[in-house]
C-alpha cells in the first residue's frame, strides 16, 4: 500500500502533488510530456518569452503543457526590472487566461539573486491588480515578511542559485522561515540538483519543490521526474509523521536497565 502525503492548498487551489515542475529544456515535446506523467506534477511553469519566441505564437507549446491537465504557472524568467516584469506578466495573463504569475526579477547576472526591492515593488503592484503571485526570493526573513504585507499568499525561497544543483545551502534560514511563518505556503525553488535534495525540503516542513533542471537535464528525465516525486512524497510523509530528533549521545532502542532482558 502506497500512503500520499495529505492534499494542499495554494490560493484556493487544492492540489495531491507537491512537486511543481518546469518545461524548459527537454530533449522534446514528448519527453516532456512523459515527464509530467510521471512526476504527477498538477502545477508546470511556463516562460512567456519561449512561447512567444516562435514564428507562429507558441507553436503549439502551450496547448501540449495544457493537455497534461495541469495548472499553467506563467513566469517573468528573464526581467531585471519591477517594471518590465509587471508588464510581461499581463501578457501572460492575456495568453494564458491565468492570474497565477511566477514572479522573477533577477538583480545579479552572476548568481541570477532576485532583487528584493525591484521585486517587492512588482509584487504589490501585480497584488493590487488582481494577480496571485509566486515570488521567487531569497530565504531572507524581513524580505518575504515584507512580500506577505504586500499581498502574496505563498513563497518560494531559493535553496541555492537557479540552476546550480548545490541542494539547500542554507538550512538553517529555511527552517527559520517555516518555523516564523507558520501558516503560509512554502515551495522551496531553484538549486535542487538531486531526489535527496528535495527530500531534505520536504523534512524541513515545506509544502512543496519546484525543480526545472534536475530533471530535464537528467541522462534519463522521465525516470528522474519518478524519482523526485517519490522523494518529495516520502519527505513530507516523514514531516508529517514526525521525524525524530537528532541526539548528542547513543540512546538504546531496546532497554536494557532495571531489569533482565531475555533473548530468545
Amino acid at each position: 500500500m502506497t500512503i500520499e502525503a495529505k492534499p494542499w492548498a495554494v490560493y484556493g487551489a487544492s492540489l495531491k502533488s507537491r512537486f511543481l515542475l518546469g518545461s524548459a529544456g527537454y530533449p522534446s515535446p514528448q519527453v516532456l510530456r512523459e515527464a509530467i506523467a510521471s512526476a504527477g506534477a498538477q502545477v508546470v511553469t511556463v516562460g512567456l518569452k519561449r512561447a512567444l519566441s516562435g514564428e507562429a505564437g507558441d507553436n503549439g507549446f502551450v496547448g501540449m503543457v495544457r493537455a497534461s491537465g495541469v495548472h499553467l504557472l506563467p513566469n517573468t524568467a528573464g526581467c531585471r526590472t519591477a517594471r518590465e516584469a509587471v508588464v510581461l506578466a499581463h501578457m501572460a495573463r492575456e495568453l494564458y487566461g491565468t492570474r497565477w504569475i511566477k514572479l522573477e526579477v533577477t538583480g545579479d547576472e552572476h548568481t541570477l539573486q532576485p532583487d528584493p526591492w525591484e521585486l517587492l515593488e512588482a509584487a504589490a503592484q501585480l497584488s493590487r491588480e488582481g494577480f496571485q503571485v509566486f515570488p521567487y526570493c531569497t530565504d531572507d526573513l524581513v524580505a518575504c515578511r515584507r512580500l506577505l504585507d504586500a499581498g502574496c499568499e505563498v513563497l518560494m525561497p531559493w535553496g541555492a542559485p537557479i540552476g546550480s544543483g548545490q541542494g539547500l545551502l542554507n538550512p538553517y534560514a529555511l527552517r527559520t522561515l517555516r518555523e516564523r511563518l507558520p501558516g503560509v505556503p512554502l515551495i522551496v525553488d531553484a538549486g535542487i540538483g538531486a531526489p535527496h535534495h528535495a527530500a531534505r525540503a520536504m523534512e524541513l516542513g515545506f509544502d512543496g519543490v519546484l525543480l526545472n533542471s534536475a530533471v530535464a537535464q537528467a541522462r534519463e528525465p522521465v525516470r528522474m521526474a519518478a524519482a523526485f516525486a517519490q522523494a518529495i512524497n516520502a519527505g513530507r510523509l516523514g514531516y508529517e509523521a514526525g521525524v525524530m530528533a537528532p541526539q548528542d549521545m547513543a540512546v538504546p532502542s531496546t532497554p536494557v536497565a532495571d531489569g533482565p532482558v531475555l533473548i530468545g
